[in-house]
């Protein structure tokens, strides 16, 4: 759940500066009649649109592959954490059953020896999380840059001034008119661009 909010911000704020450049390049001076483009307004419909980023994570099927993979390397790495320790735990427990008819100098150096597999077992386990929490941010990058580069064209080859998104796990916009909804549009062009790629 934790990954899936960090996406949709992510992409909101991908999608958001996108829009803001696709702006600024909007306003530009045109060689059109002046007068032509100030009878255009903001509030006019067409200007402003927006994309459902729950819909798009949902829908966009690179956001699903990378959902899939970090589940798949979230679970290998949560398996090969538990697998070493319970091999840990495996090897405490039989010098527990030992350590009463051991010689002292013995059960010291054993004791020693477990508290430092211990410790490493716990460098690993931070390792292995800081590695997974590293994958999973390079891949939330590659999909938000995706997005974000897809949607700065699209603005542009629109002609939108503004593109917002939409969530309702992180609600930023209280009500949007369902007409300036390009969701279906967008996942189906970001989803064609995608089959492409995978060739």
């Amino acid at each position: 759940m934790k990954t899936t909010s960090s996406i949709i911000t992510k992409i909101t704020l991908g999608l958001a500066v996108a829009a803001s450049v696709a702006a600024c390049n909007n306003n530009k001076p045109a060689a059109a009649p002046a007068a032509a483009a100030s009878t255009t307004t903001p509030s006019e419909k067409g200007t402003t649109v927006y994309i459902n980023s729950d819909t798009l994570l949902a829908q966009y099927n690179y956001a699903k592959d990378m959902q899939d993979r970090l589940t798949i390397k979230g679970k290998a790495a949560q398996q090969e954490v538990a697998s070493k320790g319970q091999a840990l735990q495996r090897e405490i427990a039989d010098y527990q059953k030992v350590a009463a008819t051991l010689a002292a100098d013995k059960r010291q150096e054993t004791e020693q020896r477990l508290q430092r597999e211990q410790q490493e077992y716990q460098q690993f386990q931070q390792n292995a999380g800081a590695e997974f929490q590293k994958y999973q941010g390079d891949e939330t990058n590659k999909l938000y840059q995706k997005t974000a580069d897809f949607a700065k064209s699209y603005a542009k080859e629109k002609g939108y001034k503004l593109v917002l998104t939409y969530s309702k796990s992180t609600p930023g916009v209280l009500f949007v008119d369902p007409s300036l909804d390009v969701t279906a549009e967008v996942v189906k062009e970001l989803n064609d661009a995608y089959a492409k790629d995978k060739k």
